[in-house]
């Protein structure tokens, strides 16, 4: 009896370790929901959305399928090989049957390598294929989100679920999926051979299995919540450097740069914190994994040893020296993919929790879409009119009270109030960038929300008071929209704004480079190529707000004349604190607390002496003091 006592203490061994991971993945399972453990979407339903996307590849994957079976040949058959050759040199030694024998080997081994460079050639390519689908899905997705909507979602977070996550998914079609079948074909593979070789020892090795699967499954819960801890953690610092790296002027002008080294510390230290939990997890499970390996490698000695020299059966059968060395190394071909599966386990919970992440973005619902019977607007004459619109960024905080006014095509309207007052959101909901909660807007008679949103918009050009210019030149940003259009009209639409006097001093003119949002050019510079933008497509109905603020006056006296002339394209409306840029509109509508208080021309709510007249005279003190 006392000759098994090896094996009770092993099995004691392992019983020990397999209840203090039961009592933990108890521990934290009845946590899971205080500490937010599981990931809202299931993995099933992750695994079908993906499959949406690997569809239409399918026959690239039942080739690597297929080349598959080829290449694990050499895991599955080449132990019995060696094992025989064994034998054969135990026994009588025939030279040329060792090298037929050798001769097999390296064929299959050969088949194997190139199998498996096929495979991964193949995968390479149907990966990038797969990633570049998801990505432009994820970006159009974007696109078609409102103002409101990408107003609360933070720049980083977003290029995180473009990049990072993106790149976590294109592992799991390159690499995880297919090793992880890989691994499952070869270990059951090898479990058919070393059947067929003892199924004695086949049994002995069989009896680790169950703590293989009870620590994976254990492994799979630990390692999901330390994936998504880092992933959170990646995304708070991409989110926190993508905001304080645009606003590094701001941070420099208050002194702030130990403030935000700080803050910038405190992420970090939470994400390497998160990676150091993941480490942990992963550290422990794979040398229990190994743990297991070593174990059954010293009870096949153990026991095929102690067969062999005292010529002993085990469960009915002889152990041979062949059949032993091809055990030795079936149970490591056996343990090498459960092992690999830990380290295919974590990659596959980073895909899985960065396709959450990115499937969340998906799943937001669009608040402005087009209506089943929206209808595409081919022109334009330029009548506008609010009826009793009521409108409200959240809840019934309202922005706009009941604001209804009629604008004719041609004719050109200012709004001016104070701030808060719902002049920008006039603007805003005309192009429809936010959904009015009441009422009705219409041009030319139709209500806007009938009309295909990127129809309405073409018809419309907005120049805004924070011109933001892509990186480029002058010329790609001032055909963002028209496209194949000659260097005449380019000139022309930069003459008719006065954009020509600024372009004819750079080097390279129209080719001059545009740095990231403009920053190369001044404030009024930038407003003068938005101008020439804007009128390049000839809209029938321009925006302008604030298109006059925080300007020199040189350039100001310049947009005065623009503006005039732009008067005369079509219908203009117009958002100004300075009255003096608006006293010849045809109209001018004041608001205050989003309801219309007077309107009229410029001299006629000069004659009202309301309102309008207290602010126009205190502006016009303002100036005096200013010029004494």
């Amino acid at each position: 009896m006392y000759e098994f006592y090896p094996l009770l203490v092993v099995g004691g061994v392992i019983g020990l370790m397999s209840a203090i991971f039961i009592f933990a993945f108890c521990t934290i399972k009845d946590r899971k929901e205080a500490i937010g453990f599981d990931r809202n979407m299931k993995d099933s339903e992750l695994i079908k959305r993906l499959f949406v996307y690997a569809k239409p590849h399918a026959k690239s994957f039942v080739a690597v399928f297929l080349i598959m079976l080829f290449s694990i040949s050499y895991d599955i058959i080449s132990p019995t090989l060696v094992g025989n050759i064994e034998e054969k040199i135990k026994g009588d030694f025939v030279p040329s049957e060792l090298i037929s024998y050798v001769i097999i080997y390296a064929g299959i081994l050969i088949v194997s390598l190139i199998c498996t460079y096929l495979q991964a050639i193949i995968l390479q390519k149907t990966g990038q294929k797969i990633l570049s689908a998801l990505r432009e899905d994820l970006f159009i997705h974007i696109e078609s989100l409102s103002h409101g909507q990408l107003t609360s979602m933070p720049v980083g977070k977003l290029v995180t679920r473009v990049t990072n996550d993106t790149n976590a998914i294109s592992m799991l079609f390159t690499n995880i999926l297919v090793n992880l079948l890989k691994n499952v074909f070869v270990i059951f593979g090898v479990i058919g051979a070393m059947l067929m070789l003892n199924y004695g020892l086949t049994l002995m090795v069989l009896c680790f299995a169950p703590f293989i699967a009870l620590f994976t499954v254990i492994f799979r819960k630990f390692s999901r919540k330390a994936y998504r801890e880092v992933k959170d953690g990646t995304t708070d610092i991409n989110t926190f450097l993508s905001e304080n790296l645009s606003g590094m002027k701001i941070i420099q002008i208050f002194n702030r740069e130990d403030r935000k080294m700080a803050e910038f510390n405190a992420k970090n230290n939470k994400l390497k914190s998160a990676k150091h939990r993941q480490i942990f997890v992963f550290g422990i499970f794979r040398p229990m994994v190994y743990m297991l390996y070593i174990t059954s490698v010293l009870c096949l000695l153990y026991l095929g040893g102690r067969g062999y020299i005292k010529n002993i059966e085990f469960m009915g059968q002889t152990i041979s020296s062949g059949v032993l060395v091809s055990f030795y190394m079936y149970i490591t071909k056996f343990f090498n993919p459960i092992q690999s599966l830990a380290e295919q386990f974590n990659w596959l919970q980073s895909a899985f929790a960065s396709a959450e992440k990115i499937f969340t973005v998906m799943d937001i619902k669009p608040e402005i879409v087009d209506a089943d019977d929206a209808i595409e607007l081919e022109s334009v004459e330029g009548n506008i009119e609010f009826r009793n619109v009521w409108f409200a960024y959240e809840g019934e905080e309202w922005v706009l009270k009941d604001v209804s006014f009629k604008v004719k095509a041609g004719e050109t309207v200012a709004f001016c109030g104070s701030t808060g007052s719902g002049k920008t959101t006039i603007l805003s909901l005309i192009c429809r960038n936010y959904d009015i909660q009441r009422g009705e807007i219409l041009i030319d008679g139709i209500d806007i929300r009938k009309i295909k949103i990127s129809s309405l918009r073409k018809h419309f050009g907005q120049m805004l008071q924070d011109v933001f210019l892509f990186s480029g030149t002058i010329r790609s940003n001032i055909l963002l929209r028209k496209e194949n259009v000659c260097d005449d009209e380019v000139n022309e639409a930069c003459r008719y704004v006065n954009a020509d006097k600024l372009i004819e001093k750079l080097p390279k003119g129209l080719d001059e480079e545009v740095m990231e949002r403009g920053a190369n050019f001044s404030a009024g510079q930038r407003q003068l190529i938005s101008f020439a933008r804007t009128i390049i497509h000839k809209p029938e109905i321009m925006i302008l707000d604030e298109a006059t603020a925080n300007i020199d006056t040189e350039t100001e006296i310049l947009i005065q004349d623009s503006l005039e002339k732009l008067m005369n394209i079509g219908t203009l409306l117009i958002v100004a604190h300075r009255l003096s840029t608006i006293r010849n509109a045809d109209r001018i509508i004041y608001l205050s607390h989003g309801e219309i208080i007077e309107s009229g021309s410029h001299q006629e709510l000069i004659e009202k002496q309301g309102r309008y007249y207290e602010l126009y005279k205190l502006q016009q003190d303002k100036a005096l003091l200013k010029n004494s």
